[in-house]
């Protein structure tokens, strides 16, 4: 096996020559940071834990659970892990059945949605690339949709999400 002679690494951040002890562990078992009839998130790794580096995320929808409409990020990636059950996922030009071990990848700017359209519960990591502050968002978001209107769009945009909805 051949491997390249030209690797490009990241610029080094970290400057000492003997590591550190700065790992975070979570047990599973840590109850999940927010809770509503539709599901659960836990904030695994937020973008202030990581440094801005990421921000990972575990939510688990009920059955029949709307999840989000289509929409798309400006300044950051969103990644799709199934972890169980099965998830409807938007890829930007059509809907793909997502099941354990499936992956979606969604640049910035590329359209995407979910939903659970089925009468199991389904759970799946979210991961946001470079990091952003999205815990203000899962913890609002459902009362500002109950608000709607321009509040509930100038919520969308601060929070870099912007519905194909709220702009026609």
């Amino acid at each position: 096996m051949s491997y390249p002679e030209d690797l490009r690494y990241p610029q080094s951040r970290y400057h000492g020559d003997r590591g550190e002890v700065n790992a975070v562990f979570r047990p599973a078992d840590t109850p999940p940071d927010i809770s509503s009839p539709g599901g659960s998130t836990h904030y695994l790794a937020t973008s202030e834990s990581t440094g801005g580096e990421f921000g990972l995320y575990k939510a688990e929808l009920a059955p029949r659970s709307a999840g989000a409409k289509t929409h798309f990020h400006k300044t950051i990636s969103e990644s799709f892990y199934v972890l169980s059950g099965e998830l409807q996922l938007y890829n930007g030009e059509k809907w793909v059945t997502g099941r354990a071990g499936d992956f979606l990848y969604v640049p910035v700017g590329g359209l995407h949605a979910f939903k659970n359209v089925t009468d199991e519960p389904t759970s799946m990591l979210m991961l946001f690339s470079p990091g952003a502050p999205r815990e203000e968002y899962f913890e609002q978001v459902a009362e500002m949709a109950q608000r709607g209107g321009e509040e509930l769009k100038r919520f969308r945009v601060r929070h870099d999400s912007y519905f194909v909805e709220d702009f026609g």
